[in-house]
């Protein structure tokens, strides 16, 4: 079931919220926790009722353990640290198994020369994410951080349907308590939650799949062996690059919103990378929770900076390798990640340069000159992000440079003045135009690791639960419900 579909905003999401909100209201608040998961686990199964077959056992699985950790920790350490390995191990096996043992096993066997195959196997839907989460949970306990183990709060941590898909990949101290605060009377969040849901609606129908119509014949097209000309690879490139970003952002803003109608305020996820002047910045604006669980819980505990610059170096490349070959079992996902590696060491010894050479801050022209350097290193990273192989990647990345002329062979429309202006446009959007949190003063839930809020809009953009706003919100959402023509999944589901 899709965020995006009359089937989830007019059937499934209602229907939650009744169910959910009635029995809250007559002071059923642990009922109303297990409607909720209740709810979350059918959404789960719409795609395939045999992904619960893992979801559920994982989480029963990880949830004991856990417990057990909590137990040895202080009594019995190597206990403890066994059981965290050995479970942190057996989900990320799990993981491993569905989403790399296909890549692996094809791989091996082309080194090899080999004929192995192994039967294809199914990606459950959302297994990053909820892996990640449970990984986390796990060292959590280990390290003492978990306050209290409840099978019911934990079962909805991992299964809520507004995260559960494609994220925010969200850490159990953001969520565990407002669970545990669901009846005490809150702040009205309906009208903030309708606003940034429909807001995401429209990003996801109206922006992204309109820019989808132009970054998909220029990818295909390199796919099946067209020479494309410098105009067509940048104006493809450029259309997949606004494409990822409002689908993305659009997905953040319907999982928010949707949480807050439950009273729920889930962490931000993105807050306009594309405005970033290096690419520290980009990473600390892109995917927020992801960036933070790789640093968290594997940058961190290889040693971080502690260790002079080669180890900090070597860290930042494998974390960031890791963080590439996470998105999918692809050479082109390896590549992009080793990509974004490089950049970011190349940024460390820039910015030791720099504090040798002078100690005054960055200029204006600096910072616009890191700005534009960062985008356009960006984009040339999606190429191979989006890309089906390593040699169409290649060819688009050619075609960029000039390599094929202005026009390639022609295969391609390179000079379609309205898919231009249209791309054009919401690059504009994307740099200038407020976001959503600027809009709405959405801050994520109130801990001490909440993300850095974004500098409010000016008073004029900025939302007020008023009769206009909500007329606003209603045109917003009409405008994006007559878009739903067609089925059109948000990119991150495939990871």
């Amino acid at each position: 079931m899709l965020f995006n579909s009359y089937a989830f905003l007019l059937g499934f999401l209602p229907a939650a919220l009744l169910a959910f909100h009635a029995l809250r209201r007559l002071g059923l608040e642990r009922a109303a926790l297990a409607a909720l998961v209740l709810f979350s686990l059918a959404f789960y199964a719409w795609w395939n009722p045999v992904y619960l077959l893992l979801l559920v056992p994982l989480t029963l699985a990880t949830f004991l353990v856990a417990r057990a950790i909590a137990r040895f920790r202080t009594a019995r350490p190597r206990i403890a640290r066994a059981l965290t390995i050995a479970a942190v191990a057996g989900n990320l096996l799990v993981l491993g198994w569905f989403k790399y043992a296909n890549f692996l096993v094809d791989n091996a066997a082309a080194l090899v020369g080999a004929h192995w195959t192994l039967a294809k196997i199914v990606l459950p839907l959302g297994i990053s994410f909820f892996v990640f989460q449970k990984i986390a949970f796990l060292v959590d306990a280990y390290r003492g951080k978990v306050d209290r183990f409840d099978l019911l709060e934990f079962a909805l941590f991992v299964s809520f349907f507004p995260q559960l898909i494609a994220g925010p990949i969200v850490h159990h101290g953001e969520v565990l308590p407002q669970f545990r605060e669901l009846g005490r009377e809150r702040e009205p969040l309906a009208a903030l939650g309708v606003t940034i849901l429909a807001i995401g609606l429209a990003k996801k129908v109206v922006l992204a799949d309109s820019a989808a119509t132009v970054a998909s014949p220029a990818f295909d097209a390199a796919a099946a062996g067209a020479t494309l000309g410098a105009a067509g690879a940048w104006l493809g490139a450029l259309a997949y690059t606004v494409q990822l970003y409002f689908d993305f952002s659009g997905y953040s803003d319907m999982a928010i919103g949707a949480a807050l109608l439950f009273g729920i305020r889930l962490p931000l996820n993105f807050a306009s990378p594309y405005r970033s002047t290096n690419i520290a910045e980009f990473w600390h604006r892109w995917h927020m929770t992801l960036s933070r669980f790789l640093r968290d819980y594997l940058y961190i505990p290889l040693g971080g900076n502690r260790h002079g610059a080669a180890r900090r170096t070597a860290n930042l490349l494998v974390t960031m390798l890791l963080g590439g070959l996470w998105h999918g079992a692809a050479w082109t996902f390896v590549a992009w990640g080793a990509l974004h590696g490089t950049y970011l060491v190349v940024h460390r010894g820039w910015q030791r340069t720099r504090a040798r050479v002078s100690r005054s801050p960055a200029g204006r022209i600096e910072v616009c000159a890191g700005a534009a350097l960062t985008f356009v290193a960006v984009v040339v990273g999606w190429v191979l992000f989006r890309a089906a192989d390593l040699p169409t990647a290649f060819a688009i990345l050619r075609a960029m440079a000039g390599g094929n002329g202005a026009t390639g062979d022609g295969a391609l429309p390179s000079h379609d003045a309205a898919s231009a202006a249209m791309v054009a446009l919401l690059l504009v959007i994307a740099f200038f135009a407020p976001n959503t949190q600027q809009i709405t003063g959405y801050r994520g839930p109130a801990t001490p690791a909440a993300a850095p809020a974004s500098p409010p809009a000016p008073p004029t953009w900025r939302w007020r639960a008023t009769p206009a706003w909500a007329s606003a919100s209603a045109a917003v959402a009409a405008v994006a419900m007559m878009s739903l023509s067609h089925v059109s999944e948000f990119l991150y589901f495939q990871f």
